[in-house]
């Protein structure tokens, strides 16, 4: 488990983190097994593996890892001055040639916002200015365990909209189907909410009254885009709008996709990439599990099509026709 994952961005030490390294501070170490609720003390590399029992973690010095923490910060900026002034040099002639018929700079269309304090501001601002309707991709869950401060403002920032007579829809992978953070977000939330899974989602996406669009410009979500433009944003609507009919109903009925031909949906969407040739990993990451339960469902598909190799189940799949059943989920 990341330190995201855990509820809080990779650069913060959350409480239980800080009360687990001091800890290990007055003690000496620590069970590996007691980290596993503060991810974030591996992430900083204040804890280490102890030589003489693998089960333990020994704390690092709180000096040293303070040091290497800012070093990473200095070189961070270092960076991003270094791409400031790459961009100055870019722009510099360029701006010489501006004669004056640009579209005007006003109303920014695209908008590129830096840090998670920053983004989740200004999507409260605007959900704060919307009554109409809130279109949302989730291919991940967004914490583990208690929820943090940060999800209980969007719980009530949510909240505030659907009171305004605003509708929710939003899609999610189907591996968190049954999450139970997904599920009780929903059962706090009262007013129009919907929501649906697929096998496969596209990046986080949130789309505003059809105005606005905020998708991700980093694998981390530390960097975000809000995009303004008519055309990208209908777009957005487009493509969320023909994902939403392929979809299962999650919330508020739930409903159940059928086994077919002793196939698990679950199964015939594995089916569909091993065809196309993808490995195990790349098979997992598309459907938002992990390895082992890849291979799991690989290995059942394979006893229930009577495959004894790779190559061979294969063939069996294409044979058996299951890929070409008709969808009854909806």
């Amino acid at each position: 488990m990341t330190s995201e994952a855990h509820g809080h961005g990779p650069e913060e030490l959350c409480e239980t983190g800080t009360r687990l390294y001091a800890r290990a501070l007055r003690e000496g170490r620590v069970r590996s097994a007691d980290v596993v609720g503060a991810p974030c003390l591996v992430d900083f590399g204040l804890l280490q593996p102890s030589v003489e029992d693998l089960s333990r973690l020994e704390p690092i010095a709180p000096a040293a890892a303070l040091h290497r923490l800012l070093r990473i910060a200095e070189d961070r900026i270092a960076d991003e001055r270094r791409r400031e002034e790459r961009l100055a040099t870019v722009f510099e002639p360029l701006m010489r040639l501006d004669g004056g018929r640009t579209a005007a700079t006003d109303s920014p269309t695209i908008r590129v916002l830096t840090g998670m304090a920053r983004i989740n501001q200004v999507i409260t601002e605007t959900l704060a200015d919307a009554s109409s309707e809130l279109l949302a991709i989730q291919p991940h869950a967004s914490h583990i365990g208690p929820p943090p401060q940060v999800h209980i403002e969007a719980l009530d920032r949510d909240q505030a909209f659907l009171d305004r007579g605003g509708r929710i829809r939003t899609l999610y992978q189907h591996t968190l189907r049954h999450a139970p953070t997904v599920l009780a977000r929903y059962e706090q939330l009262a007013g129009d909410v919907e929501a649906r899974t697929l096998d496969e989602v596209t990046e986080r996406l949130l789309v505003v009254d059809r105005t606005v669009a905020f998708i991700p410009a980093h694998k981390d979500r530390t960097i975000a885009v809000a995009v303004h433009h008519p055309a990208l944003v209908g777009y957005f609507v487009t493509t969320f709008d023909r994902l939403w009919r392929l979809a299962t109903p999650m919330y508020p009925e739930a409903v159940r996709r059928p086994s077919l031909d002793g196939v698990t949906p679950r199964q015939r969407a594995i089916a569909a990439l091993l065809i196309e040739g993808h490995t195990d990993a790349v098979i997992a990451d598309r459907l938002g599990m992990n390895v082992r339960t890849a291979r799991v469902h690989i290995a059942k598909l394979a006893a229930t099509l009577g495959s004894e190799s790779r190559a061979q189940l294969g063939y069996l799949i294409g044979q058996s026709g299951i890929l070409e059943q008709p969808d009854q989920e909806r």
